[in-house]
């Protein structure tokens, strides 16, 4: 004879109709679907505007992106299109080489409007405050003085906008070093490993300095780290002494911000090309404050293969960004945000992107937790095919929206992927660490 069921006694006490498993047990389920609401604990999807500002031709010629994809003249346009592709946080850039025209003088006008529009549109910025250049007055990134005026600027920044929480002090310092002093393309436009080194320098030290500002007006600031996720593979059994560098060099920017030892044939690298024994116990005494994030940016172009020949080739996802992102998590053990990524070819982008959001869903099956995603950016950028060395004008079809504000396929897609996720948690069970007076919904683990 078979035994009673439990569920005789449930359905007599609370009605078979009233009563499905556990509803009554826990949270009510859902799925993490729908566009992206303003709640703590959930994934961030973002776009950017694209910002850069660096100086060509020995400083003679300023590329500025926001001007040059017409921002300046629509940027109440471009924040509303942010809001109707249902995105809550947007990675954007005060053009600092404006806005700090003197020692301790600032012009906000533009600032100011921006600001309070996105504010007023409830859009949370991630704030860049150096995108690959530096005002006039301060000159390049070889001037030692420059940590001290960046600081400066970021703590004006955080005092006027005090609303701020996430902030990128400076945007790709290890680029940002090397299209400067050893590429001698932008801004000094010098080619040599020392100033490589005292670029470097500088401009991790302007992060540390800028960083601690920000904290000193907002203690629970979250720094969301850019830097470029990078790798040259070599198709050869005999390593050459010169890529083995390269290949470690790209962590320098991360491993001085944080304090972490580099091996001793970089830090030799550095001693023998003017950083100090006083400088480097400087870097390692500490952390800078706030809570770190690690963000790598990923173009297909980052990968690279090199041949017995010396012939480099790009090579998209050898690795991809999971692969070469799990290499900057195990060396630094800090949350990871896929900060940028684009494809030139604007039939190619939407495949793009779920190629990237699929690296993004394995990444977080390992237990590693990824805070967001970029598309970067929202408008077509210019002449970034050439890395802006040459002021040509070729439109890079790479944005969510083209140049009149249309949108490119990359924007259906994307929008079709925040309607499957943007409800997601950072981390699966992040609802219960919300305090709040909503009802309770516990999602599933994406």
């Amino acid at each position: 004879m078979a035994a009673e069921s439990f569920l005789k006694y449930v359905d007599k006490k609370y009605g078979h109709e009233a009563y499905d498993g556990d509803q009554y047990g826990g949270a009510g389920g859902k799925d993490g679907s729908g566009l992206p609401q303003n709640n703590p604990g959930n994934f961030m999807f973002a776009t950017g505007i694209e910002c850069s500002y660096p100086t060509i031709d020995k400083g003679k010629t300023r590329r500025d992106l926001l001007k040059e994809c017409h921002h300046y003249d629509r940027w109440e346009e471009d924040l509303g299109l942010v809001k109707e592709m249902g995105l809550k946080v947007l990675r954007y850039g005060l053009p600092y080489y404006a806005i700090h025209i003197a020692e301790n003088k600032f012009d906000w006008t533009f600032a100011d409007k921006v600001m309070n529009e996105m504010k007023r549109l409830e859009i949370t910025p991630i704030l860049d405050l150096m995108h690959f250049g530096v005002p006039d007055w301060i000159g390049n990134f070889q001037n030692a003085e420059l940590p001290i005026h960046f600081a400066n600027y970021a703590a004006a920044v955080a005092k006027r906008y005090p609303w701020v929480k996430y902030y990128t002090p400076v945007n790709e310092i290890y680029v940002t070093a090397k299209m400067s002093a050893k590429e001698g393309v932008w801004n000094e436009q010098l080619k040599s490993d020392r100033a490589f080194v005292t670029a470097l320098k500088n401009v991790t030290a302007a992060s540390i300095l800028a960083t601690h500002q920000i904290a000193a007006h907002r203690p629970d600031c979250v720094i969301v780290q850019s830097e470029s996720a990078e790798y040259i593979h070599e198709a050869y059994l005999q390593k050459s002494p010169e890529i083995v560098i390269a290949n470690k060099i790209r962590f320098l920017a991360l491993d001085l911000l944080y304090a972490n030892h580099p091996d001793a044939d970089i830090y030799m690298y550095l001693m023998d090309n003017g950083m100090t024994r006083k400088e480097y116990e400087w870097f390692m005494a500490g952390e800078p404050p706030g809570y770190q994030v690690t963000g790598n940016d990923y173009y297909g172009r980052n990968e690279k293969i090199r041949l017995k020949n010396g012939e480099t080739m790009i090579a998209p996802d050898v690795w991809g960004w999971y692969l070469i992102t799990k290499e900057y998590y195990n060396r630094y053990k800090k949350p990871v945000m896929h900060t940028e990524t684009n494809v030139f070819n604007k039939e190619e982008a939407p495949s793009w992107l779920w190629k990237q959001w699929l690296n993004i869903l394995r990444m977080r099956e390992d237990g590693t937790p990824v805070l967001g995603f970029t598309w970067y950016s929202l408008i077509d950028q210019v002449d970034w095919d050439i890395g802006l060395s040459k002021k040509v004008g070729t439109i890079n079809e790479c944005g969510l929206f083209n140049m009149n504000r249309k949108p490119n396929p990359v924007a259906g897609a994307y929008k079709m992927l925040l309607e499957e996720f943007g409800q997601i948690t950072i981390v699966p069970y992040g609802e219960m660490l919300e305090i709040t007076d909503r009802p309770a919904s516990l999602k599933v683990e994406v």
